[in-house]
């Protein structure tokens, strides 16, 4: 993970990028366009975004990438969504190396809050107040002096997703204490990337060191793969089960017809996606409307349609009603990444190199 000092190394030659004007007689700034709250503030974005013909987005989840950008697409077909998707780490390296080199792509990024708030940190964030936010509680709001900087733009769940072809109804675990039972040994799988590191710190944070290790000798497999591409191993009966996978990919794959299901057992690790304005966006009016789009009921629906959940507290989600542990939000930033960096370091001692 980048540090802060190397972000603000590269920040440091930030070349200011030209403001936006509106329809209104006096110029304005992308800040204060992006705070503004005049009655006149729609169609001052609209008319703007015809202009600019496209926006930048930067995630780091596939449905948000694919099917979310594509209904704000169709809805706004006068916009070209242009999609970058990667991993958190990446994502911000990429927005880092961009903004260093003094050529800005992205408008609005969206990924973890820890991600989040090292962009705000760098000065990489834009506040903003946009009318779908009072339909958001406080505590999904991260503000800043005058408006909001990011806020969660979706939630999702890691847990156990099996095949229900090779898992048989009576063996499906009930609680992680289930996964030492012999049978498991060699036959589970996680992912080898940020969502099996969260996964050991969630252990750790719940059981002790001593249940990690006593998982460590089921002999659990580690693939270097993101949590989407391990739960399509499980989809075809590669991976027969795995603690690691998100709510998400086993719903779109049981849209499918895939032979699938997802259980949540303590702890069921919740993570958020937050997003919010890029500083100094090349295409502020646009980026602004994807962000209205993206916190509307129907852009919340549109995310909801992949398996995850949503922060709007007039969207009620029974089917996610369970304990979950945040993980990522749980310390500040600097802890955080400390912590990752432990986490990082006991999958590879106890669950890889012993392979």
């Amino acid at each position: 993970m980048l540090t802060r000092v190397a972000l603000c190394i590269l920040l440091s030659n930030l070349v200011p990028v030209e403001l936006t004007f509106g329809a209104q007689a006096k110029p304005m700034s992308a800040a204060e366009l992006a705070l503004y709250q005049g009655k006149d503030r729609e169609q001052l974005i609209v008319d703007g975004a015809k202009k600019e013909g496209q926006m930048t987005f930067y995630t780091s989840n596939t449905w948000m990438a694919g099917h979310v950008s594509q209904e704000f697409g169709k809805k706004y077909p006068f916009i070209k969504p242009n999609i970058y998707r990667s991993d958190s780490k990446e994502l911000i390296k990429r927005l880092t190396e961009e903004a260093g080199a003094g050529r800005q792509l992205a408008d609005v990024a969206e990924t973890g809050p820890e991600y989040m708030a090292l962009m705000h940190s760098t000065g990489m964030i834009q506040e903003v107040l946009l009318p779908e936010l009072t339909r958001y509680d406080e505590e999904a709001k991260v503000k800043g002096k005058k408006g909001v900087l990011y806020w969660i733009s979706r939630e999702l769940y890691i847990s156990v997703g099996y095949n229900t072809k090779l898992v048989a109804p009576g063996d499906v675990p009930k609680s992680m204490k289930d996964l030492l039972d012999p049978k498991w040994k060699g036959k589970m799988t996680i992912a080898g990337t940020t969502t099996g590191t969260q996964w050991i710190g969630a252990i750790i944070e719940t059981f002790g060191m001593e249940f990690l290790e006593k998982l460590a000798a089921q002999n659990i497999n580690v693939q270097n793969i993101s949590g989407a591409a391990l739960a399509e191993l499980v989809v075809s009966g590669e991976v027969p089960l795995s603690p690691t996978i998100f709510n998400s990919n086993i719903s779109t794959a049981k849209q499918r017809g895939a032979p699938v299901e997802w259980k949540p057992i303590d702890p069921v690790i919740g993570t958020t996606g937050m997003s919010g304005l890029v500083a100094k966006a090349p295409h502020v009016h646009a980026g602004l409307l994807f962000l209205d789009f993206l916190h509307s009921k129907e852009g919340q629906q549109a995310v909801i349609k992949g398996g995850l959940s949503s922060a709007r507290n007039d969207i009620d989600d029974a089917d996610m009603k369970f304990k979950k542990l945040y993980i990522e939000s749980k310390y500040p930033p600097d802890v955080i990444e400390k912590k990752f960096g432990e986490w990082d370091g006991l999958k590879r001692k106890l669950f890889i190199s012993k392979r």
